[in-house]
């Protein structure tokens, strides 16, 4: 790979899932899929900066969770959201696809972020008081954005328009090249670990696939920020656990 299609995917990455200033670069949009895992290492170096404090874990936790969605612009969490009303809120293919478009949230959103951000609050608690957290930060950062891709490259889209369609189909290749980095940028965190803990986001990852595909026929870009979101809750918890 030419140096300027690597900066050019590095930079259509982080302009995707951060809202970090960038210099000009040529989108590669799904080619550039194999670097997501690298936007969730850079979201996770600057998140983790609340560790330098020595505040208390819940204090520290929290900072580094509010950090992430200001980095990203609540992107993941708002398809969770998304996903949950839509999927439970409505009785119809069309209508669950109408209501994951509205920008309001309801009843079933709100609990899905409730509960899954105080999942992910309470494990990386746990994690930061046993101590190591800047790597495990880095590993699930990394490991829970490489799903996306692999939703994209074997799901159909489930609506004509949006951002997964706008984006594009990354090749499977591509899809499993991210998938591999990921696990890299892992591996100082899980070390003998890591086998189990691509499991559990594979696990995790074609839980929502079935459900999205009984519910919607496909993946939209809700869907992809919900398993960034369920991947990352599940992962915390292994760590935690």
């Amino acid at each position: 790979m030419a140096n300027s299609d690597l900066r050019n995917d590095l930079l259509s990455a982080l302009a995707l899932l951060t809202r970090l200033p960038l210099p000009p670069h040529q989108p590669t949009a799904a080619a550039s899929a194999w670097a997501w895992p690298l936007a969730g290492l850079a979201v996770a170096l600057i998140a983790s900066l609340p560790l330098t404090l020595h505040l208390p874990p819940t204090i520290t936790a929290a900072l580094i969770l509010g950090l992430q969605a200001m980095l990203t612009g609540g992107l993941h969490e708002d398809g969770l959201a998304d996903c949950a009303d839509g999927f439970w809120g409505g009785h119809s293919r069309e209508r669950r696809l109408e209501i994951m478009k509205d920008s309001r949230i309801g009843s079933y959103g709100v609990l899905a972020l409730l509960i899954v951000t105080l999942l992910r609050w309470t494990a990386l608690t746990s994690v930061i008081a046993m101590g190591g957290a800047f790597w495990a930060l880095i590993a699930v950062a990394a490991l829970s954005r490489a799903p996306m891709a692999l939703l994209m490259a074997l799901m159909p889209n489930a609506r004509p328009g949006g951002l997964s369609r706008a984006v594009g189909r990354p090749a499977v290749s591509t899809a499993l090249a991210g998938l591999a980095l990921a696990s890299i940028l892992a591996l100082p965190a899980f070390g003998f670990w890591l086998i189990p803990a691509l499991i559990i986001t594979v696990a995790v990852t074609l839980a929502l696939a079935f459900t999205a595909q009984t519910k919607i026929g496909g993946q939209t870009g809700d869907v992809l920020g919900a398993s960034q979101q369920l991947a990352e809750a599940a992962l915390l918890i292994f760590l935690a656990a």
